[in-house]
């Protein structure tokens, strides 16, 4: 165990986040880098993670950070990319310390026009990845008895919006699986727990944060009178990747401003 000074440092801790080229995943990314440790953010759009590569190093190079930013591209609906994925950033970058399961996607369906394609699409990348990618890094976390992994799950993991069933219940998933992960990796010491964002401007999104009034409705719906801001995953993110959290593990922490305590 570190010192107090240090706790919620990732110095020399490697990290991949899935989703890591935009929005919520993108974020982390950032402050896990910034915070000292190797990232490796995944995903299928290589233009994309070309972008956000380079906006991590600017933020690495400005506040004269230790940590550093990589990435692989890969589509992690597939069983065999997963599992190739995996090992490439292993055998790549060494033991990884710290998963993020970022990736997802919102296609906002009415009832009538949610195929078997669509929500399989939904579970594939919401859910399934989340335990499928995680469990492949778990063999080196419990010989070094020591990991972290942070899903991400939503106000949709507990409530209910429209046109989003596919999507509330890879949702409501997330939040189960995180406790069935919990219970089954922590007596290795990996910690699995989940933060639930409230609203915040993200490409998954970006449609409700075209309305002005819909967005001023959210915020008034807060504890907070707010919306979300990306700064705000900075704190919740270097504590469940860091040894701050150590004793706590099959949590769903909401990100919200309050949202959920109305």
């Amino acid at each position: 165990m570190p010192s107090n000074t240090d706790i919620f440092s990732l110095d020399n801790k490697v990290a991949v986040v899935s989703g890591g080229g935009s929005g919520i995943g993108f974020a982390i990314s950032t402050y896990l880098a910034l915070g000292g440790a190797k990232v490796i953010i995944v995903s299928r759009n290589e233009d994309k993670l070309i972008k956000a590569q380079k906006m991590i190093e600017e933020d690495i190079f400005k506040h004269k950070a230790l940590g550093s930013i990589h990435f692989m591209s890969a589509n992690l609906e597939k069983e065999d990319a997963i599992v190739k994925t995996a090992a490439s950033i292993i055998n790549k970058y060494g033991n990884v310390d710290i998963v993020v399961n970022a990736a997802g996607i919102n296609l906002r369906q009415k009832a009538e026009d949610i195929s078997f394609e669509t929500w399989n699409k939904t579970i594939d990348i919401n859910l399934k990845s989340a335990f499928f990618f995680s469990r492949e890094f778990t063999k080196d976390m419990k010989a070094n008895s020591w990991g972290k992994i942070i899903n991400i799950a939503s106000l949709q993991s507990v409530r209910a919006f429209s046109n989003s069933i596919a999507y509330g219940a890879s949702k409501g998933g997330v939040m189960q699986l995180t406790k069935a992960m919990a219970e089954e990796y922590s007596k290795y010491g990996i910690n699995v727990n989940a933060i639930a964002p409230g609203f915040f401007e993200t490409e998954l999104t970006a449609s409700v944060f075209k309305d002005e009034k819909k967005v001023k409705q959210l915020s008034s719906q807060t504890a907070m009178n707010r919306n979300g801001k990306m700064s705000d995953f900075k704190g919740i993110s270097l504590f469940l990747s860091s040894h701050a959290s150590d004793y706590i593990t099959g949590q769903t922490i909401f990100l919200d401003g309050g949202f959920t305590a109305k």
